[in-house]
């Protein structure tokens, strides 16, 4: 044993359950459990109100000081770093899904793609029937090019993906500097660029009007009159999206390919250069996410100044927080508990936590449920954020002490093989 790895940090054994599922790093379950749990924090926004609040706090409604301040709060600490960390994590697991293969003797190539072909199923039908915000597309369309990256060492995994950074930071920044020309010659734009300048205020700025009344209207509404305008009004937006973000997406995933080559993500680095990853990270990172916060909101949420700022703005130090993040998790949970525990439960059964909040989010806030969209107000969305971590704690851990994986986690797997795969454990 290596002096580097007797300083490394001791990950906890996560649970008993575990130690009959062998190659599982704890590392990985644990920040997986707190990015699934952090992405319905931003997610709730798309669920229980216009879209356009995602990102515009006077989008929709009036908002109060504690709603501007939930904003602040998930603009600098919350979008974009849970889903980039669960890029970051979607690229380390593919990796190990790689190796295992290759190592097995089994066709590394044909189960990937597999893998690749039914998520991307599985995220068709979560967007057409589920919810519009899907992340799994993007996911199976861009991880079918990570195969590609499989042998390179993490240096070159992070020169790739700095350069799809760049790549995403030249695209959005157009979008974005074209965007602050509009806001700001508004007055005299020719008609085309007046229309598209339009469009971009219904779909960032303040809600008003029919355009508004049809929302509300369609969410609702009946399943089928939402299924109909996703497919027939939004058939292309999963395969937009990819265009739009895919290179910061594949960039994300190689960076956790580097992470689990490296180490990082096993816990093997020695707990001082974890502390300096994130201590630095996020000396960096909130600062600046402070100031386009202060930004923005001194230009009254102008939607110029929403694209430039939350599209391009950000995309440079996104990373570095996401990393930051992720060391500090590691740091912070090296000595296991029962609330690690159960985090760790959560990152083990992701997807079906993730799927499982599309299906209860939509059935508490559209029309065909309770029907509360549009009605609670943005400080108030914390309490089902806060309910669903909850029941996500409450119900992963017993189930995975019972059953080998999350019911959709069996799903996939068993598909992707083609044949049932076992679910039940043994007795111990």
């Amino acid at each position: 044993m290596t002096p580097a790895s007797m300083a490394a940090i001791p990950l906890p054994d996560v649970d008993a359950a575990e130690r009959d599922t062998p190659g599982r790093i704890a590392a990985l379950d644990i920040v997986r459990g707190v990015a699934v749990m952090g992405i319905l924090a931003m997610n709730i926004v798309g669920f229980g109100m216009p879209f356009a609040a995602y990102m515009n706090p006077l989008a929709y409604g009036t908002p109060s000081d504690a709603d501007l301040a939930s904003w602040l709060l998930s603009f600098i600490f919350i979008d974009g770093k849970m889903r980039g960390l669960f890029s970051f994590l979607f690229g380390a697991s593919t990796l190990l899904v790689i190796e295992r293969a290759t190592a097995s003797g089994a066709s590394a190539a044909s189960i990937h793609y597999r893998r690749m072909f039914w998520l991307l199923l599985f995220g068709l039908a979560h967007f057409y029937l589920i919810w519009f915000g899907d992340i799994l597309v993007a996911y199976a369309l861009c991880g079918m090019v990570l195969f590609l990256f499989r042998d390179l060492a993490p240096r070159g995994l992070v020169l790739w993906g700095i350069g799809l950074l760049v790549v995403q930071m030249l695209f959005l920044g157009s979008f974005g500097a074209s965007a602050l020309y509009m806001s700001t010659h508004a007055a005299t734009l020719d008609a085309e660029t007046a229309r598209q300048w339009q469009e971009l205020q219904q779909q960032f700025g303040p809600q008003r009007g029919t355009h508004l009344a049809d929302n509300l209207a369609l969410h609702l509404g009946p399943w089928a009159g939402l299924v109909h305008h996703r497919l027939f009004e939004q058939g292309a937006n999963p395969f937009i999206q990819v265009l739009f973000f895919g290179a910061e997406t594949i960039a994300y995933m190689l960076f956790g390919m580097a992470a689990l080559k490296s180490g990082f993500f096993r816990g093997e680095w020695q707990p001082a250069r974890y502390r300096k990853i994130a201590l630095v990270g996020l000396a960096i990172a909130v600062p600046v996410y402070a100031a386009m916060a202060w930004l923005v909101a001194s230009h009254d949420f102008d939607v110029g100044w929403v694209i430039a700022v939350a599209f391009a703005a950000t995309v440079p130090f996104r990373p570095v927080m996401i990393y930051a993040y992720a060391a500090l998790i590691i740091l912070l949970t090296r000595n296991g508990g029962a609330l690690v525990e159960r985090i760790a439960a959560a990152g083990r059964a992701a997807f079906t936590n993730y799927l499982g909040t599309s299906l209860l989010m939509t059935t508490l806030f559209y029309g065909y449920g309770l029907g509360l969209y549009g009605s609670l107000s943005r400080i108030a969305l914390w309490i089902p954020v806060i309910a669903t971590w909850a029941l996500m704690l409450l119900w992963s851990k017993p189930w995975l002490e019972r059953f080998r994986y999350g019911p959709f986690e069996w799903l996939w797997r068993s598909l992707a093989r083609w044949e049932f795969q076992p679910m039940r454990r043994a007795p111990t």
